[in-house]
């Protein structure tokens, strides 16, 4: 049984992929021109936004870090919190996935 596993098919493995992969490519349910603009779209959409969601968390957090640099204990103070509040977080979250 282990033989026929180990056999490789007879000819050349290039043209046997390329071959293989055309018959795989005729299967694919190619989507329609509206569908794919559609899609398209969203794929931008999300893109976007989530550039901007980093784009303020960045701003967010430089600003933090430069004001704990500066040594404001106001903002010593504020980097504690937002630490522990994405500790906290980060449990809750794993404790979600473990359940």
């Amino acid at each position: 049984m282990a033989d026929r596993k180990n056999k490789r098919k007879p000819g050349n493995a290039i043209i046997r992929y390329f071959r293989e992969t055309r018959v795989e490519l005729r299967k694919v349910r190619w989507p329609s021109r509206q569908e794919a603009w559609r899609l398209t779209k969203v794929v931008g959409l999300v893109t976007l936004g989530m550039a901007i969601v980093l784009g303020a968390m960045d701003l967010f957090f430089g600003w933090l870090l430069r004001g704990i640099v500066s040594q404001n204990v106001l903002f010593m103070v504020l980097g504690a919190i937002v630490a522990a509040a994405l500790t906290i977080a980060t449990v809750m979250v794993g404790q979600v996935d473990e359940a």
